[in-house]
């Protein structure tokens, strides 16, 4: 029991709004003697749970004011808020100088640890972009998922985007009307011979040396002015060098510039005048329905409608929409290749200053942000606003449908198994190696039929007598789930509704004699909800050959139709739990084998291990390389090369 602190004994500072009766009964003596040390500065706090993983990251202009907020009496706090600070039993924080730099630090903090409580981007998932590669003497055209945003990198990028197959559409229109890029890397893999995209009109012929440098890249202007919506100047400069091209008998030339211009006067007749005033903006719609939250965004590059992208919220407040609009406007434009001059808003936002200067930092000129209530602005707001509420409709119909169809595929299955509870969460375990060596094993969530990534794990199981026994491997890892550290994790406290054995008769039951103890432990014990919990759990068994279903107390497996909608979830789901422990056993084993392989060669330590992997890839590709191109690797030289060949040679040879 923590010692309890009274207000009395803590140094003289004004505590006179924090609700001390809760505090001594709620929190810990760290939680309270660290609220009577906050600083009077800015900076970044950490909230951390029981278990010491950090549940929120805030940012705060004066830290001793922010953080006390929390702890006030009669504070007000959304739901989300509340379940946060219930959890909370120590912070941390950091000092910076300006309240700019800790909205900067706040969002790399976020970045790296991932906060439950904090408001993101559902999935957290990598938008793609389109790049083009300045950063290459002959720069292309390229679909990406990360940015690269080092000081040195020069290569500029476009989107993000939420429709993948929508900038590969875009890529297909750049390569048939810029004819870009090359079919190779990069010109000089071709050796002179041109590539295939030359031969059909879709490449300049910088493979074969048919444009000069200059001309090359100043089609890759076209392309960045043609991405950035600058079309009509584009189109100027394009019916031109046509009609020059015609004065000169170029009539070859002059035929695909007007090709380009008809494709891209084509597009901008999609694209819609919806600004008189001819300017860079963003336009940001947040909306919320039943927990759903959506931010659509109205992209307007001089005064056009070129694009909108919409956007899905997780832990998004359902009360306060400007924290939430706060929280996506800094995720989102933390990685924007491009900042506006304009962001136009459907709320207005408590941060507006320190977020217009942080955006004026990377855009490098001023960046306005507005909340418009009448004229142009507010009709584009309104239009983002009325899209962002057909997202939210279309998304609910969808898991309505969705719904439906987990809940008769999960009441088939309990049916079938005569489960005492609806299965809607499964854990799956299956084991993998090879002869008793690498043996690994997975375990795998799924929630309402979807997976759940975040609770899958792995384990590695060390047999001591090198023996293949995969009924003692499930009973180890069976006993390491349910009563080893993850056991009293707040993803496994917990039993699932059912338990999924990739295997048989001999599988489930080595999988019953550790439940059978393990409950037995629990109901001898304090942990008398445990036993009682597993009373609940179904256990099955799934064996691949003729996917019987194999049930505690029951002599004959159950066999359920081909065409059975239970039979195809436990399929899916054990399929997955096989995937995921054989690619952490193929990976264990090829780093082991790896490994071994260079180790038995003299002179070849840790650092030229690793720079021959990383250099050539594979053992198999080290293995056929000569003897020159051993030397000509990184760390290298010719005595060692020799080694490393002559190390192969002779095991060649012994094959």
């Amino acid at each position: 029991m923590d010692e309890q602190v009274s207000p009395a004994a803590l140094p003289n500072v004004e505590l006179d709004s924090l609700d001390w009766a809760v505090l001594e009964s709620k929190y810990s003596v760290t939680v309270r003697e660290k609220l009577t040390t906050l600083p009077n500065a800015p900076g970044c706090y950490l909230m951390k749970n029981a278990d010491g993983q950090i549940i929120y990251i805030g940012k705060a202009k004066i830290l001793k004011n922010r953080v006390r907020q929390y702890f006030q009496k009669g504070a007000d706090h959304t739901r989300r808020i509340r379940r946060m600070i219930s959890e909370i039993s120590d912070l941390d924080w950091i000092i910076t100088d300006t309240e700019l730099e800790a909205l900067i630090l706040e969002s790399n903090l976020i970045k790296k640890h991932h906060p439950n409580y904090n408001v993101r981007l559902r999935d957290d998932k990598s938008y793609p972009y389109i790049a083009v590669t300045l950063s290459e003497e002959w720069p292309r055209v390229a679909f990406m998922r990360k940015l690269r945003m080092s000081p040195k990198e020069t290569d500029k990028y476009f989107g993000p985007y939420t429709d993948s197959e929508a900038v590969r559409e875009t890529l297909r229109l750049i390569r048939r009307v810029f004819r870009i890029p090359c079919g190779y890397r990069h010109p000089e893999q071709s050796k002179g011979k041109a590539c295939m995209y030359y031969h059909i009109n879709q490449c300049t012929g910088v493979c074969a040396g048919k444009i000069s440098k200059e001309d090359y890249m100043a089609v890759i202007e076209d392309v960045m002015q043609f991405l950035s919506g600058r079309n009509e100047q584009l189109v100027d400069r394009l019916l031109q060098q046509m009609e020059e091209a015609a004065e000169n008998l170029e009539f070859e030339r002059a035929a695909r510039l007007r090709d380009q211009v008809q494709a891209i006067q084509t597009l901008v007749a999609r694209q819609k005048v919806v600004t008189k005033a001819l300017e860079d903006q963003d336009v940001i719609a947040l909306v919320t329905d039943n927990g759903n939250t959506c931010a659509e965004m109205f992209f307007i590059r001089g005064g056009k409608l070129i694009g909108q992208e919409h956007f899905m919220l997780e832990n998004a407040s359902t009360d306060d929409l400007s924290d939430s609009l706060t929280e996506f406007i800094k995720q989102y434009y933390d990685t924007a290749p491009y900042v506006p001059r304009e962001v136009l808003l459907n709320a207005d936002i408590d941060e507006m200053d320190i977020i217009e200067s942080w955006l004026k930092q990377k855009r490098g000129t001023r960046v306005t942000i507005h909340s418009p209530k009448r004229g142009e602005r507010k009709q584009l707001v309104d239009m983002a606003k009325k899209n962002a509420d057909l997202v939210l409709k279309q998304i609910k119909l969808k898991m309505a449908t969705d719904e439906n169809r987990v809940a008769e595929e999960l009441g088939t299955l309990q049916q079938a198994i005569g489960s005492p509870t609806l299965p809607r969460r499964i854990e799956a375990y299956d084991i993998s190696n090879i002869q008793g060596h690498f043996t690994v094993a997975s375990l795998v969530v799924f929630e309402n039929g979807q997976p759940k990534k975040a609770h899958y794990r792995k384990f590695k199981i060390k047999r001591p007598d090198g023996q293949p026994d995969d009924y003692a491997s499930m009973k180890e890892v069976l006993t390491r789930r349910l009563t080893g550290s993850l056991r009293h994790s707040e993803a496994f406290r917990e039993l699932p509704d059912m338990i999924l054995i990739d295997g048989g008769k001999g599988q489930l039951n080595a999988a019953l004699e550790v439940i059978t103890a393990v409950k037995s432990q629990a109901l001898q014990s304090e942990d008398g909800d445990l036993g009682d919990t597993f009373e609940k759990t179904a256990i099955i068994g799934l064996a691949k050959q003729n996917e019987e279903i194999y049930k505690p107390g029951r002599m004959d497996p159950i066999i359920l139709p081909r065409h059975s909608r239970g039979l195809y979830v436990i399929q899916r789901i054990r399929d997955e739990a096989h995937r995921f422990a054989i690619t952490y056993h193929r990976n264990l084993r090829g780093k082991t084998m790896r490994a071994s392989t260079l180790n038995q060669i003299p002179g070849i330590g840790a650092a030229r291990r690793k720079a021959l992997i990383k250099h050539f890839g594979t053992i198999e590709k080290i293995r056929n390389a000569s003897i020159e191109e051993l030397a000509a690797a990184p760390t290298m030289h010719r005595a060692a090369a020799e080694a490393v060949h002559g190390f192969f040679a002779q095991a060649n040879a012994e094959e």
